[in-house]
């Protein structure tokens, strides 16, 4: 057996079982081995963030900022390292899993300078000889869960304005990921983070999930993850009158237009679809082509679909690494399926791959002829799955990209500026691209959507504050 990697609990590393953390590139290897929380540790790991909380919240800035810095320091050192950790747990390519690591260097980097660039406002009162201070303070204990898809970015995101604004922190990594928020843990640990500020409990959310949201003293959830989970995160939530921020689904389209350029429509719709293996919740699997350019761009874009390189995450070749794991496998079969059944044209892929290794490979799917009202184009697959819908012209697009009960991410792909304003302007979703994929952010704008993908302040960047602090109006009258 290979060596426990343990829960951080109030500065202690702490647990004695573990589930082993299979590669799905390579089934036959084991990653790693990390330990389960049970609920009474969960429940030690709270209480240990409350008590941790009144001297952090009240910590110097140069402090805070120290520690975030060195972590930004010391991710980006380590890049090649933990980009293969998170492609060997997750199934990213190498490119992707350092990117993504790069990315988390990039986030702490913007917080360290956050936590300096701490400000509220002073103004006079319409009492003469009153002043008012504006200001923001910290939440107090809050609780974080995330998902398995980035495995390194998301909890950064969380955890990294978390600890600039002064909070302590209960982190749930998703259970078929551990390895990449131990690693980032492990590093603020080390680089100094007082104990009991950033407790680590890993195993299930039925145990540990549960136990946080049952806490009466978890102050805040931000959770990222699937709609149902979601709405149990916030019905606990409100039972306990605490402030919670959530992340779902997506149904995202891209809308390509007569007037676009080919190329630059086709590498858009495909990395928009199918890297990091569609399991992105941004990613576009609604593909709105109008009749001028619908052939061939259908042409061209099934011909780069069928082309997509898929294997081992980390052999250099390889454009698609593996589904995350069989239950995901198995959700993309069956929609393929149903996709075949409603009467979709499958264009391209659909097929499992065989691989040097055993894995769980699947060739990027392309359906075509499909409709707005089918399952394939109402529900999220999560999987290298795109319908391709044809409309007839820009206000039947719009309409069809906009008839969704979700709203992360639109996309359009048009020489027109008039239809890109227009777009930008009328497309219902958090964030819009135009000639760009629809997948991935800025680590320094915020993230997030409408309708059914969200709920609560944005992500990232700046906006971070709306979540992790809580504004005082505080009165002085002079003399």
């Amino acid at each position: 057996m290979a060596e426990l990697h343990k829960n951080l609990i109030n500065g202690e590393w702490v647990g004695s079982d573990g589930a082993e953390n299979i590669n799905p590139s390579n089934t036959a290897e084991v990653v790693g081995v990390y330990a389960r929380a049970t609920a009474e540790e969960t429940k030690q790991a709270i209480a240990a963030a409350k008590a941790a909380f009144p001297a952090w919240s009240r910590s110097g800035i140069l402090e805070r900022h120290a520690i975030l810095s060195k972590t930004s320091q010391e991710i980006l050192a380590r890049k090649a390292e933990l980009g293969e950790l998170l492609s060997r747990e997750e199934g990213k390519t190498l490119p992707e899993g350092i990117g993504e690591v790069t990315r988390a260097a990039q986030i702490f980097d913007f917080f360290a300078g956050e936590v300096l660039r701490l400000a509220g406002e002073v103004l006079p009162s319409v009492r003469p000889g009153v002043g008012v201070e504006i200001t923001r303070e910290p939440i107090g204990v809050v609780g974080i869960i995330t998902p398995w898809n980035f495995p390194i970015a998301i909890p950064t995101w969380k955890i990294a304005p978390a600890l600039a604004y002064g909070n302590t922190v209960v982190i749930k990594p998703a259970d078929l990921v551990p390895g990449s928020t131990w690693a980032i843990v492990d590093i603020l640990h080390r680089n100094g983070l007082p104990k009991g500020v950033l407790n680590l409990v890993m195993g299930r959310g039925s145990v540990v999930g549960q136990t946080m949201l049952d806490s009466k003293d978890v102050n805040a959830i931000s959770f990222t993850g699937s709609v149902g989970t979601g709405k149990r995160v916030a019905a606990a939530s409100i039972e306990h009158n605490r402030k919670f921020q959530l992340e779902m689904g997506g149904k995202n389209p891209t809308v390509v237009l007569d007037d676009a350029d080919l190329k630059v429509a086709v590498e858009s719709v495909a990395q928009s679809a199918f890297f990091s293996t569609g399991q992105r919740c941004t990613a576009s699997s609604r593909v709105i082509v109008t009749e001028g350019i619908h052939d061939s761009f259908v042409e061209a874009l099934a011909e780069r679909t069928r082309n997509l390189r898929v294997g081992d995450a980390l052999a250099k070749d390889t454009e698609i690494g593996p589904v995350v794991d069989p239950s995901q496998l198995k959700q993309d079969t069956d929609y393929i399926a149903i996709g075949k059944a409603e009467g979709a044209k499958l264009a391209a892929g659909g097929e499992l791959v065989k691989a040097g290794t055993e894995g769980y490979f699947l060739q990027p799917t392309l359906f075509t002829e499909a409709t707005n009202s089918m399952r394939i184009s109402r529900e999220e697959i999560f999987g290298p799955v795109a319908s391709v819908i044809r409309v007839k012209d820009y206000d039947e697009a719009l309409a069809t990209a906009n008839d969704t009960e979700f709203g992360l991410s639109a996309g359009i792909v048009t020489t027109s500026l008039k239809y890109a304003t227009h777009f930008k302007r009328n497309a219902e979703a958090g964030m819009v691209m135009v000639n760009v994929p629809t997948a991935g952010v800025d680590f320094h704008v915020p993230f997030g959507g409408r309708k059914g993908s969200s709920y609560g302040a944005r992500e990232q960047g700046k906006y971070a504050a709306e979540f992790f602090t809580v504004v005082k109006t505080a009165y002085t009258a002079a003399g």
